[in-house]
């Protein structure tokens, strides 16, 4: 049998921690994996999670986007790149006699990949569908895989 430490503080560990551990509360929220850890912190840009895969005749590529629409995206082709960014702007604005409300936001994204020089970007497909925005990329004739030619030992 283990015995587990209890500590019995009212509301629950993670109010009362917050409440009454204000010595180590600025270290563990801010610093320690907290608030500056974020990326609205750091100035870092967040990029949407993205899968690859390659079969015998093409690429495909799903980029992870929910709450887009098609309208929203930009995608182009540049000097091997393929760029990927998109934007989306919603604000809502309510006026009563003694009120005015004003809710705003602001997605965006970039994100460029470098295509191989086995693909045809004269023919690279693309799609949105459920949050879900996907690519096909077709090699070219060159790049496919072939089967092993046998030959015949004379």
């Amino acid at each position: 049998m283990t015995l587990v430490k209890f500590n019995r503080r009212p509301f629950g560990s993670l109010i009362t921690r917050d409440f009454f551990d204000m010595e180590n509360f600025f270290d563990d929220r801010m610093w320690k994996g907290g608030l500056m850890e974020t990326d609205f912190w750091n100035g870092k840009t967040v990029e949407p999670a993205l899968n690859i895969r390659e079969t015998d005749d093409h690429f495909e590529i799903e980029l992870a986007a929910p709450g887009f629409s098609k309208k929203d995206f930009e995608v182009t082709i540049e000097d091997g790149f393929l760029n990927i960014s998109a934007k989306k702007e919603f604000t809502k604005e309510e006026k009563e006699e003694e009120y005015t409300r004003r809710e705003f936001n602001y997605s965006a994204f970039e994100r460029s990949l470098q295509l191989p020089e086995t693909v045809k970007e004269e023919e690279i497909k693309a799609r949105y569908n459920d949050g879900i925005l996907r690519f096909k990329l077709m090699k070219r004739e060159e790049a496919k895989k072939r089967p092993p030619k046998v030959i015949e030992v004379g």
